[in-house]
């Protein structure tokens, strides 16, 4: 509803405070109002609005724009935002700006313009708002409804337009949301979260480290040797690095939700990539925990073996560590992130302590250590374990053994949803933490370096004068030369069982690691729905919207293969899911790169498209280093899972890279077309159907479909002769969808026209894109047209010709019962599915059961081609297309020619011949030597009683009347065109027609052509219509007399 007008003033009165909160409108009322700033130049007198900006008085403009000329027809915008009859007016600035009040800083469901008032453009009062991140953000306001910025029908439109709005109107007006509903964009109160250091890099480190740190490194370095050991550390670490930077790319590109390398992945490469990786990631993670628990356990054990302290046997003691840790683990986790985030900063420490406890005990050279090989930093045994020494062994075996160690970049990642800042804790975190675990793995390998091979903890005998030694361990008295390997790093360190420590923190960080990662991950994933049936593991509990049903699933799995898994097997397939993550990541920075979307602007610009894909391809190798048959599977499993995500197409619309570059390609290719000259070879039937809006012509829609589909372009034209663009601009998106919906693969394309012609007219000369350009205007028949008003008829025939003129060919479709089904109740809502809500009456429901014919599987019948006339070949093309398509397969081609009686065989000879050479398969050619056969007296009689009505009659008036109504009635039938143009052949035709084509599935037939000026529209109307009536459905064609078919190679 329109505000109420102001009540009248005078000049100098001015409203008190309190009569000014009294006259505000009421939040149905419109949200602003427009009032003329009084031309007050000399008196002194000020005009004063009915209604003050919110919260205030109204008050008088300052003194400097009272005499100002820019004060005249100046329209002032007054904004309606009170909260409260009672509230209190709020300050007034001096300088004539309006200053807002404590009180008054709040926003209001029913006005999300309340802050525009204060945000003037340049200090002139309008509704024009300035830039504002609230505009731009994917959230709710903090205390009411999302702020938008006002419409441009809001600037733009006549005000009397806008004040019929509804200020609620613009609450629900929104932008879609690219991956989730609006949520408040202000947290509660509690909420936790990380910054980069507990969040990431301690996440990270603790992931990267991990057991493998102490319990195989020195035997790593006592296979490959220190420089080989160094190498494969750079290797493992030049992967994580470029993957760490391409994180930091897509992190830094936007807005990071939770869900980590699932969320990174699909918003940069679509649901089908990220909904495949998003599940395999999520089940690698929560088999990890198992791997990790079992790997605590395995420790326990050990010490309990050696303790003689075992509960039953080895592997039920593990299974029964192994439960209580997880349980434990869980419990930790469940508690909230703080819990977990003070538990990894406590097994942090110690895993700190036990590297530093390492590095201190290889300064400190003490006899015992002196058995198991280690003599402190000695030059002769660096360079004796300087080079590699495999045994059973080679470089890529050992490589594959130490590259899970580096598989823990994401785990700051996985939380992106519990960080405070993820854009700028992700990158600096992970690549932080790539660095500092790089550099503790080469100290290792070095120091590591200085302990014999073949140390095993057993005195040799001293040697005498060397004779029988051969190692660097000579000198100091010990024969190393016939003993075992044996891991020794605990002996090395300062304080044994500190490395003891070490390994129980590694494993417990890295199972909590993942046990938080894996719920987080497939929270995000079940949000999003891309898989039936897990949305019940989407719902969060608590502040921090924790994912209890994932920890509990997560939980069972792990728990699963604690009690029952082979490890040792599963463990290749989890480093490849891993590796697989990391190759789609690389993937997606080289993808979003080469699409060159504008909307790809990381702020981290450390990265390099072509670095990327190297990443992406080296994750691959290393895959199939790791184990090959688990490389294989992990390939099908994402594959798999690809093409069912693909297939089932879920409605979102992320803005991903894979839609960047489509459009880029399309784009590209669109523009290489254009520098190509046609030729017959590559012709197609590029189609203007003009269905209006396609679910009003089902049958047209479907008939073109089923010989453009996958060949060539279809493009639905709609004239509306309402000349409102926003209706238009809705409806195209609208029955875009439609098309989309019904897996037509068509194009919408409305045009405003004062009529028909107009709008056609405009089609058929801007349709289309370059190449991508109709050759070929579709019609529906006009089976109405005698009932009518004959002005659409001379609209109609006049839109063939102006098709011919722009060298269009020209196709109608008719059938007995009718195209058009939009008067059926239930046909105007672009998710029915012809399902009418009334019952129909016995016409309607055959309508409607027409108009799906060309839907249903088509039996063995025929589609009769009337090959009359030599149009170029689309007479002929048209039919073989349509008997290509799989439903109608089962139909043969039969071609009727016309010829003469005395050479019947030698036309179908040459017809014949033609046909093969077009590579073009008939079952039979019939040659029609009746055609010219006078036709029976009911059909003359039948026409003649036809264009009765539409004769001019020139003989009964006189001739200057004639013509005087001839040129104000163009479409009147003059007794010269019946003598000229005889219209006795399509009276034959159809009686021909009748006889040999009136069980066929579908007729094409050559259309009759009439010259333009010539032949008026009522009697080529009526040659059209007697040709075509009373048979099964018939396709009337005319190419444009351009040859589209060729029997050259």
């Amino acid at each position: 509803m329109s505000a109420s007008p102001p009540p009248p003033a005078a000049a100098s009165d001015h409203l008190s405070a309190p009569d000014a909160l009294k006259s505000r409108p009421t939040p149905s009322q419109s949200r602003f109002q427009v009032d003329l700033v009084s031309e007050a130049a000399g008196d002194g007198g000020t005009a004063v609005a009915s209604d003050s900006p919110p919260e205030y008085a109204a008050v008088p403009p300052f003194d400097g724009l009272r005499d100002s000329e820019e004060a005249k027809g100046r329209f002032r915008v007054v904004n309606f935002a009170a909260s409260s009859p009672d509230a209190a007016p709020a300050e007034i600035a001096q300088n004539g700006d309006t200053v807002m009040s404590e009180s008054s800083q709040q926003h209001h469901h029913y006005d999300t313009h309340t802050n525009t008032y204060y945000l003037r453009t340049f200090g002139h009062n309008t509704i024009d708002a300035v830039p504002n991140i609230d505009f731009y953000r994917q959230t709710a306001a903090p205390l009411g409804e999302k702020l938008i910025r006002p419409t441009l029908s809001e600037l733009h439109d006549e005000l009397d337009k806008v004040r019929a709005r509804t200020p609620r109107s613009r609450a629900h007006r929104g932008h879609v949301c690219d991956d989730a509903p609006l949520v408040k964009a202000s947290e509660s109160k509690g909420v936790v979260k990380f910054g980069w250091i507990k969040g990431v890099l301690v996440r990270c480190m603790l992931n990267i480290w991990g057991v493998m740190l102490f319990i195989r490194m020195t035997w790593i370095v006592g296979q490959a040797g220190i420089a080989y050991s160094c190498i494969i550390v750079i290797m493992a670490t030049v992967v994580t690095t470029i993957t760490g930077c391409s994180t930091s790319a897509i992190a830094t590109n936007g807005f990071v939700r939770g869900g980590g390398a699932y969320y990174l992945i699909s918003r940069s490469l679509g649901p089908e990539f990220g909904g495949s990786i998003g599940l395999i990631f999520a089940f690698a993670n929560a088999v990890a925990v198992a791997m990790y628990v079992v790997g605590f356990a395995e420790t326990v054990v050990e010490l309990l073996n050696s303790s003689g302290a075992l509960m039953f046997d080895v592997t039920n003691d593990i299974r029964i560590v192994g439960t209580i840790t997880v349980i434990l683990l869980l419990g930790i986790s469940v508690a909230g992130m703080e819990w977990e985030a003070k538990a990894q900063i406590f097994l942090l420490v110690i895993l700190i302590s036990a590297i530093f406890n390492y590095f201190i005990g290889t300064f400190i050279r003490v006899e015992s250590k002196e058995k198991f090989g280690f003599f402190s930093y000695d030059v002769g045994i660096l360079a004796e374990n300087f080079g590699p020494d495999f045994r059973g062994e080679t470089f890529f075996s050992v490589f594959s053994i130490f590259f899970p160690a580096a598989t823990g970049i994401l785990a700051g990642a996985n939380i992106s949803g519990d960080l405070a800042d993820p854009q700028m804790a992700i990158p600096k975190g992970t690549l932080l933490a790539i660095l500092i675990t790089g550099l503790v793995y080469m100290g290792v390998a070095i120091s590591a370096g200085n302990i014999v091979r073949d140390a095993t903890g057993i005195e040799s005998n001293m040697t005498i004068n060397g004779s029988n030694c051969t190692d660097a361990a000579c000198k100091f008295g010990y024969d190393f030369t016939s003993c075992l390997v044996l891991q020794v790093m605990s002996v090395v360190s300062g304080f044994g069982p500190l490395i003891t420590a070490g390994v129980f923190s590694a494993t417990l960080s890295s199972a909590l690691a993942s046990l938080v990662s894996a719920p987080k991950v497939f929270q995000a994933l079940c949000k999003d729905n891309i898989y039936p049936g897990i949305a019940v593991f989407g719902k969060g509990y608590g502040k921090n919207n924790e994912p209890l049903r994932g920890y509990l699933l997560t939980f069972g799995i792990a728990l699963a293969f604690i009690v029952i898994a082979e490890l040792n097997v599963i463990a290749p397939i989890i480093s490849n899911f891993f590796l697989a993550s990391y190759a789609l990541i690389n993937f997606s920075v080289f993808h979003a790169s080469l699409a060159n979307s504008p909307g790809w602007r990381p702020s981290f610009k450390y990265y390099n498209m072509w670095v990327s894909l190297a990443g992406a391809i080296l994750c691959c190798v290393v895959m199939f280093i790791i184990n090959w048959w688990a490389a294989l599977l992990t390939n099908v499993i994402v594959l798999s899972l690809y093409i069912y995500v693909s297939y089932k197409k879920p409605d979102v619309n992320w803005g991903s890279s894979t839609q960047a570059l489509t459009y880029h390609q399309a784009l590209t290719h669109s523009l290489q077309l254009c520098g190509v000259a046609d030729h017959i070879k590559t012709y197609r039937p590029q189609c203007l159907v003009m269905t209006g809006a396609p679910n009003s012509r089902p049958a047209l829609l479907h008939l073109v479909h089923a010989f453009t589909k996958n060949v060539g372009l279809m493009v639905c034209g709609h004239v509306s002769r309402r000349p409102n663009f926003k209706e238009l601009n809705s409806d195209m998106v609208r029955y875009q969808r439609w098309l989309l919906h019904n897996n037509s693969k068509a194009f919408y394309t409305p045009v405003v026209g004062e009529d028909l012609r107009q709008g056609t007219q405009y089609l058929l000369q801007a349709a289309g894109l370059g190449r991508l350009r109709p050759n070929t205007l579709v019609l529906g028949f006009k089976n109405d047209w005698h009932i009518g008003d004959i002005k659409d008829v001379e609209t109609y025939i006049n839109l063939m010709h102006d098709a011919f003129d722009f060298q269009y060919g020209v196709v109608i479709l008719r059938l007995r019962e009718g195209l058009d089904i939009s008067h059926i109740q239930g046909q105007d809502t672009w998710l029915n599915e012809r399902s009418p809500t009334l019952p129909l009456n016995v016409a309607d429901q055959r309508l409607l059961d027409a108009s799906q014919q060309f839907q249903q599987k088509q039996g063995k019948g025929t589609i009769d081609v009337w090959w009359l006339f030599d149009d170029g070949g689309l007479t002929l093309l048209i039919p073989y297309l349509i008997a290509n398509k799989k439903k109608w397969k089962d139909c043969k081609i039969r071609v009727f020619i016309g010829g003469k009686i005395n050479r019947i065989d030698h036309d179908r000879r040459a017809m014949a011949t033609l046909l093969s050479k077009f590579r073009i398969d008939f079952s039979d050619i019939t040659v029609l030597g009746d055609i010219n056969t006078k036709p029976k007296s009911e059909g003359l009689t039948e026409f003649a009683q036809m264009i009765e009505p539409y004769k001019l009659r020139e003989d009964d008036m006189e001739q200057e009347a004639a013509e005087k109504l001839k040129s104000e009635e163009p479409w009147r039938i003059t007794d010269n065109e019946l003598e000229l143009y005889k219209s006795n052949r399509q009276i034959r035709l159809n009686e021909l027609l009748k006889e040999h084509s009136s069980t066929a599935n579908l007729i094409v037939m050559s259309m009759p052509l009439a010259r333009k000026g010539a032949v008026s529209s009522a009697l080529y109307m009526a040659w059209l219509d007697t040709l075509s009536k009373d048979l099964p459905p018939i396709l009337l064609v005319r190419g444009n007399h351009q040859s589209v078919l060729t029997f050259y190679s």
